[in-house]
């Protein structure tokens, strides 16, 4: 008896799986049937092949096109406006005077570079400094702040302090050439312009009549004004001496030099100087 149950048991324990064991894997692929097109699709995830999702189109922006509006002249940097006056191109005629520098040569034996140097270096102080720059630094907070009579008896005072004909038909032929440039620009008010032509200006008063409307720092203004004269007294030395233009980039090289120092000397002179 006890070898038939032990037998059963053995022969129990040998069919019932145990409850632990994993099931064996299919040997076949289960199927699903797609009903739209009656294909088998394949439905175990180790055979189904993945596909990498669209990414959507990028759109580009097209380029802009960028238009620049040409700006006013009153828009215009305050230092090129100051280069712009204090160029030789402007058509104002400096270029052809030599304010005594001609004489000097023919009668007062300016006939070197050191000698043509020191004569203009002289000018730049003793004439310069004295007469133009000192005008222009009282006429040029006189046209910002309207006052008219003040900027009248500057454009007087100018007028008298010319030594000879010459040197007034310079200043008021310069004067003329320097307004009828700002008629046709708009540095200046026309209410300005219409008060200039009245008094004949000057070109000192001319010239700060343009300068004063740049709105520039009055220093700077009569530092173009005075480098745009040594441009010119420089050309002219090259000229009648005559020298070359090294000789010439020397010379405007020790006025270049000197004008800071003269400007700051027009500034601090008073009215009655």
């Amino acid at each position: 008896m006890r070898r038939v149950a032990t037998a059963m048991a053995t022969n129990i324990r040998h069919r019932s799986p145990s409850p632990f064991r994993s099931k064996p894997p299919p040997t076949s692929t289960a199927q699903a049937v797609d009903t739209t097109m009656g294909m088998a699709i394949p439905t175990d995830p180790r055979t189904v092949r993945r596909v990498r999702p669209l990414e959507p189109p990028v759109r580009r922006r097209p380029a802009r096109t960028v238009r620049h509006a040409t700006p006013p002249e009153s828009a215009t940097p305050s230092l090129l406006q100051l280069i712009w006056l204090a160029s030789p191109a402007l058509p104002v005629g400096g270029f052809s005077y030599s304010e005594g520098l001609e004489s000097a040569v023919d009668r007062a034996g300016v006939a070197t570079e050191n000698a043509a140097s020191d004569w203009l270096i002289d000018q730049l102080h003793l004439a310069l400094t004295r007469g133009d720059l000192a005008a222009i630094a009282k006429a040029i907070p006189a046209w910002r702040r309207g006052d008219l009579a003040h900027v009248a008896e500057l454009n007087a005072w100018v007028l008298q302090t010319r030594e000879t004909s010459e040197l007034r038909a310079q200043a008021e032929q310069m004067g003329r050439s320097l307004l009828e440039w700002l008629r046709n620009h708009h540095t200046a008010t026309p209410q300005q312009i219409a008060a200039c032509s009245q008094m004949q200006p000057t070109y000192p008063i001319a010239y700060a009549l343009a300068a004063s409307a740049t709105q520039a720092p009055l220093r700077d203004c009569l530092l173009a004004y005075a480098f745009g004269w040594a441009e010119n007294m420089t050309q002219s030395a090259i000229k009648s001496v005559p020298l070359g233009q090294s000789a010439g980039q020397r010379i405007l090289a020790r006025l270049a030099a000197d004008i800071p120092a003269a400007v700051d000397r027009a500034i601090l002179l008073p009215d009655s100087q």
